[in-house]
């Protein structure tokens, strides 16, 4: 095929490429070491690379040759021939665990600068033209998180938002903004961007041990949308999991029978909204998008009546045979919630107090909260992008995998969130990735633009592809073989050429 002339620049992508090192296997797929991968469009061409993250963990696990560092789903343990002193001194510096910084889930800009992220406090910087590996930073020493998410915001300025979870800080635990600048004063050149990381806002959590897990956050015009979901860490099982022998995974539990909360935080002033609006709990990890219109915040996002997911990746499930052990319990849904910010306080209880058309609800309750029903959009689709210039402002497109009876995803599609319309792309024997939004040059119209995506074949006599799709049509415009194995990877983001520096530089 031909691919349209005005894109240049690299995708970049990012996922776990290594289970196995010596006679020793990680539990979990989402915990197999960092591989970056990256195709670069110069001229009508396509150039391939592919390097693992050369983590801290990659080159300690490399030279023991066998897991030495432990991850989420896989538990490690030193060498057992070590005397009793200090095995005992090894089980007391776990509590509060060293995390691994096998950066494996998403890549991330901050200023000029790219980094390979994960859900830990450490973030690796690379280069995105040779995939090396450069500076570790730990974002515990500018802010006090010991989590962070692998989905951050970029604001209009250029600067990046996360939010990180900060574990018993002074006796509290909550959730914490913060805002890493793009750039750094003239005289300051020579520090780095973190050392000007600022704590925007701080959100209590509800329970001082049972912080909830979240995956990634929602931002509008003038406001944090941050949903505290009911499937949370226990941070004393966490504490003693490593005496106990068991993984962190397992001190993550799902608790069905409680609420899912929802939070927004005023941008301007830093403070929360003070209405309680809540749902049924819910699992979710991916927001896919959130704006305002008439005093009403309106987010959708994608999620789950149970926690199967993460369960559905342990390696013993994968490596049997797929179809049959990995059926989704429960199917992900596209949700919009619609709340109403401003509403009329002498509301009649049980009244609904959304003036949008929508089939979404707010009900007000006796206690003065409020209850809120999600509209359906669709389901059965997940990893969810849309054209990044419409982040936080009213959308009709999101560009997501399809996935039908087991976690990976057969198709992509793209959706109407307006009219529902659903365009489909699929080949047999295809997986392919997150697929990625390119908005063209002169872009008028929210679709105008190419939609990529990393085709991996589950026929061993294809090779794999990276696909270029028309994101208006949704048809091919051209396709780009390569003849190596390609892995199955999670995140990543085109980074367009003005935005890489040059060798020089």
């Amino acid at each position: 095929g031909q691919l349209p002339t005005w894109l240049q620049g690299i995708l970049l992508r990012n996922g776990p490429g290594m289970h196995t090192i010596g006679d020793t296997e990680y539990n979990h797929w989402f915990d197999g070491l960092a591989l970056l991968h990256s195709f670069t469009f110069k001229n009508g061409e396509v150039y391939y690379r592919s390097k693992y993250l050369q983590s801290d963990t990659y080159n300690r696990n490399i030279e023991a040759n066998r897991i030495v560092v432990s991850e989420f789903g896989t538990m490690a343990y030193p060498d057992p021939c070590k005397n009793i002193f200090a095995k005992a001194f090894s089980y007391l510096s776990h509590t509060i665990p060293e995390f691994t910084d096998n950066c494996l889930i998403n890549i991330m800009k901050t200023g000029d600068d790219f980094y390979a992220t994960s859900e830990t406090n450490f973030i690796r910087k690379i280069n995105p033209q040779t995939l090396e590996t450069l500076e570790k930073v730990d974002y515990s020493k500018y802010v006090a998180i010991n989590l962070a998410t692998s989905h951050p915001h970029y604001d209009s300025a250029g600067n990046t938002l996360n939010m990180g979870t900060s574990i018993v800080d002074k006796g509290k635990t909550k959730y914490v903004l913060f805002k890493i600048p793009s750039s750094v004063p003239e005289k300051e050149k020579k520090k780095s961007c973190f050392k000007h990381i600022e704590a925007v806002c701080s959100i209590p959590s509800r329970s001082l041990l049972h912080p909830s897990y979240y995956h990634s956050f929602g931002i509008t015009e003038n406001y944090i949308v941050f949903i505290e979901q009911p499937f949370r860490l226990d941070i004393v099982k966490m504490a003693t999991a490593y005496i106990r022998g068991v993984n962190w995974a397992s001190c993550l539990a799902f608790h069905k029978e409680d609420k899912t909360w929802f939070h927004f935080v005023d941008k301007k002033t830093k403070k929360e909204v003070s209405p309680k609006f809540y749902t049924n709990a819910m699992v979710f990890f991916h927001h896919i998008n959130a704006y305002e219109e008439d005093g009403h915040i309106i987010f959708d996002l994608i999620s789950y009546t149970d926690n199967s997911l993460y369960d559905m990746f342990y390696l013993k499930k994968l490596s049997k045979h797929l179809e049959e052990n990995t059926k989704l319990t429960s199917v992900p849904t596209s949700k919009r919630f619609v709340v109403p910010l401003q509403y009329d306080k002498d509301a009649e209880v049980g009244s609904n107090l959304v003036t949008l058309p929508s089939t979404a609800t707010a009900v007000k309750e006796k206690d003065g909260s409020i209850y809120c029903q999600p509209e359906i959009l669709c389901e059965e689709i997940e990893l969810p992008r849309i054209n990044y210039d419409y982040n936080g402002k009213k959308y009709k497109y999101v560009y997501a995998t399809k996935v039908q009876w087991c976690p990976v995803p057969a198709k992509i599609v793209k959706f109407n969130v307006q009219t529902k319309e659903m365009l489909q792309w699929g080949e047999d024997c295809s997986w392919p990735s997150e697929p990625i939004f390119v908005p063209s040059p002169d872009a008028r119209e929210e679709d105008d633009g190419v939609v990529l995506t990393c085709v991996v074949m589950t026929d061993p006599k294809k090779a794999p592809f990276l696909l270029v799709l028309d994101a208006k049509t949704f048809t091919e415009l051209g396709r780009a073989t390569v003849n190596v194995d390609m892995h199955l990877d999670l995140h990543g983001m085109f980074i367009p050429e003005k935005d890489l520096k040059t060798e020089t530089e």
